[in-house]
């Protein structure tokens, strides 16, 4: 049974996690197995997924923002987050959030960057659009510090355990990262790093407001959707 009804979008309010599974669609794990973005998408609205993010370190801007409108259409009409990692300027003419590393734009620059696009009116600030969220990722205690006296909505801490599907990754800071990273923030955490079915509630309980998943998504025999469906009622 799908758990999309096409119910139209109410206001999303920020700074807001809309849910406690933060689903990744990396567009180098896609081409592994073989989905599209907009089937992949499909899957995880259709699981109830309403936070998501775009990422694509390969492509050029134009492959960038098709895939950012095939999935803009998957969800339109849904209550949900869209998110592009890194570029603020696509992020922009898309019409959603943003997502920095450590070595991308600030969020300050990020704020500068979406509010002088042309889909947000002059005056109109990231807390009054959904579309406006940034958010930041860290990889030790005093990173966090740094991003909690920033503009970002949310702070991103990892990796938590051991991951592949992200190249040159930071050394794991554990749950017990994830529990200093929630001493030194009032900010939403979103943990990510090697997180599965397995132990994402243990990820939660060490602190994170919302896990971040991008291969613990997949697994033989079972549909994205169901995996989804899994998370959401582990991490509920």
């Amino acid at each position: 049974m799908s758990g999309y009804d096409g119910s139209k979008a109410t206001a999303v309010e920020i700074p807001f996690l809309p849910s406690n599974l933060y689903a990744i669609i990396d567009a180098a794990t896609l081409r592994t197995h073989a989905l599209t973005v907009a089937d992949f998408a499909t899957q995880l609205r259709d699981a109830g997924v309403s936070l998501l993010q775009y990422r694509d370190k390969d492509s050029d801007p134009q492959a960038i923002l098709r895939a950012a409108a095939e999935i803009s259409a998957v969800y339109e009409g849904v209550d949900a987050t869209l998110i592009l990692n890194d570029r603020a300027d696509l992020a922009a003419l898309a019409g959603w959030g943003v997502h920095v590393g450590q070595e991308d734009l600030s969020p300050a620059d990020v704020m500068v960057v979406l509010q002088t696009s042309s889909r947000f009116p002059e005056g109109m600030t990231k807390r009054k659009a959904a579309a406006g969220v940034i958010g930041v990722s860290t990889h030790s205690d005093d990173q966090v510090i740094l991003a909690n006296a920033t503009d970002a909505d949310y702070i991103a801490v990892g990796p938590v355990f051991a991951t592949s599907t992200k190249q040159n990754a930071s050394p794991v800071v554990g749950l017990e990262g994830v529990r200093r990273a929630r001493a030194l923030t009032q900010k939403p955490i979103v943990a990510i790093g090697g997180i599965t079915r397995e132990n994402a509630r243990s990820v939660l309980d060490a602190g994170a407001d919302s896990v971040a998943v991008i291969g613990g998504l997949f697994s033989a025999g079972e549909s994205v959707e169901k995996v989804a469906r899994d998370f959401l009622e582990i991490l509920r």
